[in-house]
Protein backbone atom coordinates (compact mmCIF):
# COMPACT_ATOMS: atom_id res chain seq x y z
CA UNK A 1 0.00 0.00 0.00
CA UNK A 2 3.03 2.37 1.10
CA UNK A 3 4.25 1.90 -2.86
CA UNK A 4 1.16 2.98 -4.14
CA UNK A 5 0.31 5.75 -1.83
CA UNK A 6 4.05 7.22 -2.93
CA UNK A 7 3.47 7.06 -7.03
CA UNK A 8 -0.16 8.95 -6.21
CA UNK A 9 1.48 11.73 -3.98
CA UNK A 10 4.84 12.96 -5.67
CA UNK A 11 7.87 13.82 -3.16
CA UNK A 12 8.17 17.51 -4.76
CA UNK A 13 4.20 18.43 -2.97
CA UNK A 14 5.40 18.36 0.53
CA UNK A 15 4.22 22.43 1.13
CA UNK A 16 1.97 22.28 4.02
CA UNK A 17 -0.59 24.36 2.75
CA UNK A 18 -0.97 21.38 -0.26
CA UNK A 19 -0.96 18.50 2.13
CA UNK A 20 -4.54 18.11 3.09
CA UNK A 21 -5.85 16.75 -0.63
CA UNK A 22 -3.20 13.78 0.15
CA UNK A 23 -4.50 13.07 3.58
CA UNK A 24 -7.65 13.20 2.29
CA UNK A 25 -6.72 10.39 -0.59
CA UNK A 26 -4.80 8.35 1.46
CA UNK A 27 -7.49 8.43 4.01
CA UNK A 28 -10.06 7.05 1.29
CA UNK A 29 -7.38 4.55 -0.16
CA UNK A 30 -7.03 3.33 3.57
CA UNK A 31 -10.72 2.87 3.66
CA UNK A 32 -10.86 0.70 0.64
CA UNK A 33 -8.05 -1.33 2.15
CA UNK A 34 -9.15 -1.89 5.39
CA UNK A 35 -13.34 -2.16 4.35
CA UNK A 36 -13.35 -4.36 1.27
CA UNK A 37 -9.67 -5.90 0.81
CA UNK A 38 -7.90 -6.45 -2.20
CA UNK A 39 -9.25 -6.02 -5.98
CA UNK A 40 -9.64 -9.70 -6.58
CA UNK A 41 -8.57 -11.01 -10.44
CA UNK A 42 -7.41 -14.35 -10.75
CA UNK A 43 -6.87 -17.93 -8.75
CA UNK A 44 -5.26 -20.84 -9.23
CA UNK A 45 -6.63 -23.57 -11.62
CA UNK A 46 -7.98 -26.77 -9.38
CA UNK A 47 -9.11 -28.82 -12.32
CA UNK A 48 -5.96 -28.76 -14.17
CA UNK A 49 -7.61 -30.14 -17.87
CA UNK A 50 -11.07 -29.59 -19.40
CA UNK A 51 -13.22 -32.24 -19.87
CA UNK A 52 -14.08 -33.82 -23.60
CA UNK A 53 -17.05 -33.44 -24.72
CA UNK A 54 -17.41 -37.44 -25.10
CA UNK A 55 -17.95 -38.40 -21.11
CA UNK A 56 -20.39 -35.35 -20.90
CA UNK A 57 -24.11 -36.00 -20.68
CA UNK A 58 -25.23 -32.04 -19.86
CA UNK A 59 -23.74 -28.50 -20.63
CA UNK A 60 -24.75 -25.37 -18.99
CA UNK A 61 -23.49 -22.22 -19.94
CA UNK A 62 -24.57 -19.84 -17.89
CA UNK A 63 -24.37 -15.98 -18.75
CA UNK A 64 -25.80 -12.80 -16.94
CA UNK A 65 -26.67 -9.25 -17.73
CA UNK A 66 -26.44 -9.76 -20.86
CA UNK A 67 -29.17 -7.04 -22.12
CA UNK A 68 -26.67 -4.09 -23.54
CA UNK A 69 -24.79 -5.86 -26.45
CA UNK A 70 -22.60 -4.10 -28.94
CA UNK A 71 -24.33 -3.22 -32.20
CA UNK A 72 -22.14 -5.57 -33.70
CA UNK A 73 -20.26 -8.79 -32.96
CA UNK A 74 -20.53 -8.33 -29.26
CA UNK A 75 -17.54 -10.46 -28.30
CA UNK A 76 -18.83 -12.50 -24.98
CA UNK A 77 -22.15 -13.21 -27.31
CA UNK A 78 -19.70 -14.55 -30.16
CA UNK A 79 -17.52 -16.47 -27.41
CA UNK A 80 -21.00 -17.75 -25.92
CA UNK A 81 -21.90 -18.98 -29.37
CA UNK A 82 -19.26 -20.63 -29.98
CA UNK A 83 -18.86 -22.48 -26.83
CA UNK A 84 -22.90 -23.58 -27.61
CA UNK A 85 -22.23 -25.05 -31.13
CA UNK A 86 -19.66 -27.55 -29.55
CA UNK A 87 -22.56 -29.84 -28.65
CA UNK A 88 -25.84 -28.09 -29.13
CA UNK A 89 -27.85 -30.96 -28.59
CA UNK A 90 -26.63 -31.63 -25.04
CA UNK A 91 -26.29 -27.84 -24.20
CA UNK A 92 -28.74 -25.66 -22.38
CA UNK A 93 -27.85 -21.79 -22.82
CA UNK A 94 -29.11 -19.84 -19.38
CA UNK A 95 -29.73 -16.16 -19.62
CA UNK A 96 -29.34 -15.50 -15.65
CA UNK A 97 -31.51 -11.99 -16.00
CA UNK A 98 -31.65 -8.03 -17.04
CA UNK A 99 -31.71 -9.70 -20.54
CA UNK A 100 -32.61 -5.96 -21.60
CA UNK A 101 -31.25 -2.60 -20.16
CA UNK A 102 -32.55 -0.65 -18.66
CA UNK A 103 -36.23 -0.78 -18.58
CA UNK A 104 -37.11 -3.89 -20.09
CA UNK A 105 -38.94 -4.83 -23.58
CA UNK A 106 -41.33 -1.25 -23.81
CA UNK A 107 -44.40 -1.12 -25.42
CA UNK A 108 -44.73 -1.41 -28.85
CA UNK A 109 -45.10 2.16 -30.26
CA UNK A 110 -42.46 3.42 -27.85
CA UNK A 111 -39.26 5.35 -29.33
CA UNK A 112 -36.96 2.32 -27.53
CA UNK A 113 -38.72 -0.50 -28.84
CA UNK A 114 -36.49 -1.15 -31.71
CA UNK A 115 -33.09 -0.56 -29.49
CA UNK A 116 -34.63 -3.49 -26.69
CA UNK A 117 -35.46 -5.91 -29.49
CA UNK A 118 -32.28 -5.53 -31.09
CA UNK A 119 -31.07 -6.05 -27.18
CA UNK A 120 -32.74 -9.54 -26.84
CA UNK A 121 -32.24 -10.27 -30.53
CA UNK A 122 -28.54 -10.45 -30.07
CA UNK A 123 -28.99 -13.43 -27.37
CA UNK A 124 -31.99 -15.52 -29.45
CA UNK A 125 -29.41 -15.37 -32.13
CA UNK A 126 -27.14 -17.26 -29.85
CA UNK A 127 -29.87 -20.21 -29.67
CA UNK A 128 -30.87 -19.99 -32.64
CA UNK A 129 -27.25 -20.15 -34.80
CA UNK A 130 -25.81 -22.73 -32.09
CA UNK A 131 -28.94 -24.49 -32.37
CA UNK A 132 -28.51 -25.37 -28.60
CA UNK A 133 -31.21 -25.05 -25.89
CA UNK A 134 -31.95 -21.64 -24.19
CA UNK A 135 -33.63 -20.40 -21.13
CA UNK A 136 -34.12 -17.10 -20.20
CA UNK A 137 -34.71 -16.13 -16.28
CA UNK A 138 -35.96 -12.26 -15.12
CA UNK A 139 -34.16 -9.79 -13.60
CA UNK A 140 -34.63 -6.34 -12.35
CA UNK A 141 -33.94 -4.21 -15.48
CA UNK A 142 -36.64 -7.26 -17.02
CA UNK A 143 -39.20 -5.92 -14.36
CA UNK A 144 -38.75 -2.59 -15.67
CA UNK A 145 -36.00 -1.42 -13.70
CA UNK A 146 -38.52 -0.53 -10.98
CA UNK A 147 -40.50 2.04 -12.86
CA UNK A 148 -44.72 1.74 -13.19
CA UNK A 149 -45.84 -1.08 -15.55
CA UNK A 150 -42.79 -3.33 -14.44
CA UNK A 151 -44.90 -6.36 -14.87
CA UNK A 152 -46.37 -5.88 -18.34
CA UNK A 153 -42.91 -5.27 -19.36
CA UNK A 154 -41.86 -8.60 -18.34
CA UNK A 155 -44.57 -10.09 -19.76
CA UNK A 156 -44.17 -8.49 -22.95
CA UNK A 157 -40.72 -9.81 -22.59
CA UNK A 158 -41.30 -13.34 -22.36
CA UNK A 159 -43.99 -13.65 -25.56
CA UNK A 160 -41.23 -11.57 -27.60
CA UNK A 161 -38.80 -14.19 -26.54
CA UNK A 162 -41.23 -17.42 -27.16
CA UNK A 163 -42.71 -16.05 -30.22
CA UNK A 164 -39.39 -14.77 -31.97
CA UNK A 165 -36.77 -18.13 -29.90
CA UNK A 166 -39.17 -20.35 -31.65
CA UNK A 167 -39.53 -24.15 -29.49
CA UNK A 168 -35.76 -24.37 -27.91
CA UNK A 169 -36.36 -21.57 -25.78
CA UNK A 170 -38.08 -21.13 -22.49
CA UNK A 171 -38.85 -18.19 -20.55
CA UNK A 172 -39.17 -19.48 -16.93
CA UNK A 173 -40.56 -18.94 -14.67
CA UNK A 174 -43.84 -17.82 -16.15
CA UNK A 175 -45.73 -14.67 -15.94
CA UNK A 176 -44.17 -12.79 -13.28
CA UNK A 177 -44.71 -16.11 -11.02
CA UNK A 178 -42.47 -16.39 -8.05
CA UNK A 179 -41.75 -19.68 -9.32
CA UNK A 180 -39.80 -22.25 -8.45
CA UNK A 181 -40.11 -23.76 -12.20
CA UNK A 182 -38.64 -27.40 -12.01
CA UNK A 183 -36.81 -28.74 -15.11
CA UNK A 184 -35.35 -32.10 -14.98
CA UNK A 185 -32.23 -32.35 -17.64
CA UNK A 186 -31.34 -35.99 -18.80
CA UNK A 187 -31.03 -38.75 -15.93
CA UNK A 188 -28.81 -36.86 -13.59
CA UNK A 189 -29.82 -32.91 -13.06
CA UNK A 190 -32.29 -30.67 -11.77
CA UNK A 191 -32.75 -27.26 -12.32
CA UNK A 192 -34.56 -25.13 -10.23
CA UNK A 193 -35.83 -21.43 -11.45
CA UNK A 194 -36.72 -18.63 -9.43
CA UNK A 195 -37.68 -15.08 -10.19
CA UNK A 196 -35.93 -13.46 -7.43
CA UNK A 197 -37.07 -10.37 -8.54
CA UNK A 198 -40.29 -10.61 -7.46
CA UNK A 199 -39.68 -10.82 -3.85
CA UNK A 200 -38.21 -6.86 -4.64
CA UNK A 201 -40.44 -5.30 -6.78
CA UNK A 202 -42.75 -2.71 -5.25
CA UNK A 203 -45.19 -2.36 -8.23
CA UNK A 204 -47.68 -4.27 -9.03
CA UNK A 205 -47.16 -8.60 -9.22
CA UNK A 206 -49.00 -11.60 -9.18
CA UNK A 207 -49.74 -12.33 -5.20
CA UNK A 208 -52.22 -13.93 -3.00
CA UNK A 209 -54.99 -14.43 -3.65
CA UNK A 210 -55.51 -12.69 -6.83
CA UNK A 211 -52.97 -14.47 -8.79
CA UNK A 212 -53.56 -17.66 -10.90
CA UNK A 213 -49.47 -18.53 -10.41
CA UNK A 214 -49.07 -21.73 -8.56
CA UNK A 215 -46.95 -19.83 -5.86
CA UNK A 216 -47.52 -16.09 -5.13
CA UNK A 217 -46.92 -15.53 -1.24
CA UNK A 218 -43.37 -16.02 0.63
CA UNK A 219 -43.99 -18.95 2.85
CA UNK A 220 -45.29 -20.63 -0.62
CA UNK A 221 -42.51 -19.99 -2.56
CA UNK A 222 -40.36 -21.34 0.15
CA UNK A 223 -41.91 -24.50 0.54
CA UNK A 224 -42.30 -25.32 -2.75
CA UNK A 225 -38.57 -24.12 -2.89
CA UNK A 226 -37.50 -26.93 -0.67
CA UNK A 227 -39.48 -29.34 -1.86
CA UNK A 228 -38.08 -29.23 -5.33
CA UNK A 229 -34.60 -29.85 -4.09
CA UNK A 230 -35.90 -32.55 -1.89
CA UNK A 231 -37.86 -34.92 -4.61
CA UNK A 232 -35.02 -34.77 -6.72
CA UNK A 233 -34.83 -38.78 -6.35
CA UNK A 234 -30.99 -38.57 -6.45
CA UNK A 235 -30.49 -36.05 -9.58
CA UNK A 236 -27.72 -33.43 -8.64
CA UNK A 237 -29.96 -30.21 -7.97
CA UNK A 238 -28.88 -26.60 -9.47
CA UNK A 239 -30.81 -23.10 -8.36
CA UNK A 240 -30.83 -20.55 -10.59
CA UNK A 241 -32.09 -16.77 -10.33
CA UNK A 242 -30.90 -13.39 -10.95
CA UNK A 243 -29.81 -12.05 -7.36
CA UNK A 244 -26.87 -13.65 -5.62
CA UNK A 245 -26.40 -14.78 -2.04
CA UNK A 246 -23.69 -13.55 -1.55
CA UNK A 247 -20.98 -11.14 -3.20
CA UNK A 248 -17.80 -8.87 -3.42
CA UNK A 249 -19.03 -6.97 -5.63
CA UNK A 250 -21.15 -3.66 -5.62
CA UNK A 251 -24.75 -5.20 -4.35
CA UNK A 252 -22.89 -6.77 -1.62
CA UNK A 253 -21.16 -3.50 -0.02
CA UNK A 254 -17.94 -4.29 -1.38
CA UNK A 255 -15.95 -1.02 -3.95
CA UNK A 256 -12.53 -0.05 -5.58
CA UNK A 257 -10.62 2.48 -5.30
CA UNK A 258 -12.01 3.81 -8.16
CA UNK A 259 -15.78 3.81 -6.57
CA UNK A 260 -14.81 6.27 -3.84
CA UNK A 261 -12.50 8.88 -6.26
CA UNK A 262 -15.11 8.89 -9.26
CA UNK A 263 -18.48 7.79 -7.66
CA UNK A 264 -20.94 8.80 -10.24
CA UNK A 265 -19.42 6.20 -13.16
CA UNK A 266 -21.58 4.36 -10.99
CA UNK A 267 -24.75 5.64 -12.83
CA UNK A 268 -22.56 6.23 -16.27
CA UNK A 269 -19.34 5.30 -16.80
CA UNK A 270 -18.75 8.64 -18.87
CA UNK A 271 -18.86 10.58 -15.62
CA UNK A 272 -15.08 10.84 -14.52
CA UNK A 273 -16.04 13.55 -11.86
CA UNK A 274 -13.29 13.26 -9.14
CA UNK A 275 -15.39 13.33 -5.63
CA UNK A 276 -12.28 12.59 -3.15
CA UNK A 277 -14.04 12.40 0.48
CA UNK A 278 -17.27 13.41 -0.61
CA UNK A 279 -17.37 10.18 -2.65
CA UNK A 280 -16.78 8.04 -0.39
CA UNK A 281 -19.97 8.05 1.25
CA UNK A 282 -22.01 6.43 -1.18
CA UNK A 283 -19.96 3.35 -1.05
CA UNK A 284 -20.10 3.55 2.73
CA UNK A 285 -24.32 3.89 2.73
CA UNK A 286 -24.07 1.19 -0.03
CA UNK A 287 -21.96 -0.71 1.76
CA UNK A 288 -24.36 -0.44 5.92
CA UNK A 289 -27.66 0.18 4.87
CA UNK A 290 -27.86 -0.96 1.00
CA UNK A 291 -30.24 0.28 -1.91
CA UNK A 292 -33.36 -2.13 -3.11
CA UNK A 293 -31.51 -3.76 -4.98
CA UNK A 294 -28.10 -4.66 -2.84
CA UNK A 295 -27.93 -7.02 0.10
CA UNK A 296 -27.55 -5.07 2.21
CA UNK A 297 -31.32 -3.72 1.60
CA UNK A 298 -34.04 -5.36 4.45
CA UNK A 299 -35.90 -6.67 1.36
CA UNK A 300 -33.15 -8.35 0.28
CA UNK A 301 -32.18 -9.36 3.54
CA UNK A 302 -35.52 -11.47 4.08
CA UNK A 303 -35.14 -13.07 0.47
CA UNK A 304 -31.59 -14.15 0.82
CA UNK A 305 -32.49 -15.59 4.46
CA UNK A 306 -35.62 -17.64 3.15
CA UNK A 307 -34.09 -18.86 0.33
CA UNK A 308 -30.65 -20.06 2.51
CA UNK A 309 -32.88 -21.51 5.05
CA UNK A 310 -35.17 -23.47 2.37
CA UNK A 311 -31.66 -25.46 1.11
CA UNK A 312 -30.90 -26.32 4.71
CA UNK A 313 -32.80 -29.74 4.82
CA UNK A 314 -31.68 -30.70 1.60
CA UNK A 315 -28.96 -28.43 0.39
CA UNK A 316 -28.31 -28.27 -3.70
CA UNK A 317 -25.00 -28.40 -5.47
CA UNK A 318 -24.96 -24.89 -6.27
CA UNK A 319 -26.98 -21.72 -6.54
CA UNK A 320 -25.96 -19.58 -9.83
CA UNK A 321 -27.38 -15.69 -10.37
CA UNK A 322 -25.95 -12.30 -12.05
CA UNK A 323 -26.45 -9.26 -10.85
CA UNK A 324 -23.50 -8.50 -10.10
CA UNK A 325 -21.27 -7.82 -13.55
CA UNK A 326 -18.29 -9.93 -13.35
CA UNK A 327 -17.27 -13.44 -12.75
CA UNK A 328 -17.23 -14.84 -9.17
CA UNK A 329 -16.92 -18.21 -7.06
CA UNK A 330 -18.05 -18.36 -3.64
CA UNK A 331 -17.96 -21.31 -0.61
CA UNK A 332 -21.79 -21.05 0.52
CA UNK A 333 -23.25 -21.19 3.98
CA UNK A 334 -25.48 -23.52 3.00
CA UNK A 335 -24.84 -25.29 -0.83
CA UNK A 336 -21.45 -25.45 -1.31
CA UNK A 337 -21.05 -23.76 -4.31
CA UNK A 338 -22.37 -20.01 -5.22
CA UNK A 339 -21.86 -18.99 -8.63
CA UNK A 340 -22.03 -15.28 -10.05
CA UNK A 341 -21.61 -14.65 -13.51
CA UNK A 342 -23.35 -11.26 -14.50
CA UNK A 343 -20.43 -10.47 -17.13
CA UNK A 344 -22.56 -10.82 -20.12
CA UNK A 345 -21.33 -7.90 -22.06
CA UNK A 346 -17.52 -7.58 -22.94
CA UNK A 347 -16.60 -3.95 -20.77
CA UNK A 348 -19.50 -3.46 -18.94
CA UNK A 349 -17.96 -5.02 -16.06
CA UNK A 350 -18.03 -3.91 -12.10
CA UNK A 351 -15.25 -4.08 -9.22
CA UNK A 352 -15.39 -7.19 -7.31
CA UNK A 353 -13.08 -7.60 -4.00
CA UNK A 354 -12.00 -10.77 -2.39
CA UNK A 355 -14.06 -11.90 0.78
CA UNK A 356 -13.63 -15.12 2.90
CA UNK A 357 -16.07 -16.79 0.45
CA UNK A 358 -14.47 -16.10 -2.08
CA UNK A 359 -12.82 -18.98 -4.30
CA UNK A 360 -12.16 -16.96 -7.88
CA UNK A 361 -13.11 -13.60 -8.74
CA UNK A 362 -12.41 -11.55 -12.14
CA UNK A 363 -14.00 -7.94 -13.11
CA UNK A 364 -14.06 -9.32 -17.14
CA UNK A 365 -16.47 -9.90 -19.64
CA UNK A 366 -17.29 -13.76 -19.66
CA UNK A 367 -19.51 -16.74 -18.48
CA UNK A 368 -20.14 -20.10 -17.04
CA UNK A 369 -19.83 -23.53 -18.04
CA UNK A 370 -21.06 -26.59 -16.30
CA UNK A 371 -20.86 -29.83 -17.31
CA UNK A 372 -22.74 -33.11 -15.54
CA UNK A 373 -20.14 -36.20 -16.30
CA UNK A 374 -21.59 -39.47 -17.63
CA UNK A 375 -20.37 -40.80 -13.72
CA UNK A 376 -22.46 -37.75 -11.83
CA UNK A 377 -19.53 -35.46 -11.69
CA UNK A 378 -20.01 -31.69 -12.35
CA UNK A 379 -16.90 -30.17 -13.03
CA UNK A 380 -17.33 -26.41 -13.66
CA UNK A 381 -15.27 -23.81 -15.82
CA UNK A 382 -14.66 -19.97 -16.18
CA UNK A 383 -14.62 -18.57 -19.10
CA UNK A 384 -13.16 -14.86 -19.89
CA UNK A 385 -13.83 -13.69 -23.77
CA UNK A 386 -11.20 -11.62 -25.11
CA UNK A 387 -11.61 -8.42 -27.73
CA UNK A 388 -11.94 -10.74 -30.62
CA UNK A 389 -14.73 -12.97 -29.07
CA UNK A 390 -12.39 -15.85 -28.10
CA UNK A 391 -12.90 -17.52 -24.79
CA UNK A 392 -10.61 -18.51 -22.70
CA UNK A 393 -10.62 -20.82 -19.43
CA UNK A 394 -9.45 -18.79 -16.02
CA UNK A 395 -10.61 -20.97 -13.49
CA UNK A 396 -12.19 -24.58 -13.33
CA UNK A 397 -12.80 -27.05 -9.99
CA UNK A 398 -14.85 -30.38 -9.93
CA UNK A 399 -18.28 -29.42 -7.72
CA UNK A 400 -18.49 -32.86 -6.98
Amino acid sequence: MSRRLGALIPPSRKRPHRRWPALLLSGVLLRVGVGGGAQAQTAPHEAQTRPTVENIETTLLLAGDAGSPARTHEPVLMALEHEASRAPSRTIVIFLGDNVYPNGLPMADSPSREEAERRLNAQIAVIGRSEARGIFIPGNHDWGGGVTGGWNALRRQEEYVLARAGPRASFLPRGGCPGPSVQDIGSRLRLVILDTNWWLHDGQKPMHPASTCATDSESEIIDALQAAIGSANGRRVIVLGHHPLVSGGRHGGHFGWMDHIVPLRAWNGWLWLPLPGVGSLYPAVRGSWGLGQDLHSSAYSKMRHAIEAAFRPCPPIAYASGHEHNLQVLDGRVSPHLLISGAGIYGHTSPVVRIDETRFALSRGGFMRLDVHDNGRISLNVLAADAAGTASSVFSLWME
